[in-house]
């Protein structure tokens, strides 16, 4: 997969949720639209300030970590 540009980290922005380009739209409130029926044109017009890749690495950022997986390590 290739680096992920668009998304940022910063606790100072919106509690250090994944956000796009650093303003206040999480990854969760695009991909909540997009499953809940919102096509990328119809979140592009409800936030005119994002674009198509905004939307398209969201997307993408989310399906990573979908398929990270948390492992106890064994001590002693």
């Amino acid at each position: 997969m290739e680096p992920l540009k668009r998304i940022t980290i910063d606790p100072m922005v919106m509690g250090g949720k994944p956000c796009i380009r650093g303003i206040r739209v999480t990854v969760g409130t695009i991909v909540g639209l997009i499953a809940c029926g919102k096509t990328i044109e119809d979140v592009l017009a409800e936030y005119p300030y994002l674009e198509r890749n905004d939307i398209m690495e969201a997307l993408s950022y989310s399906a990573w970590r979908s398929e990270e997986r948390e492992l106890e390590v064994a001590t002693g």
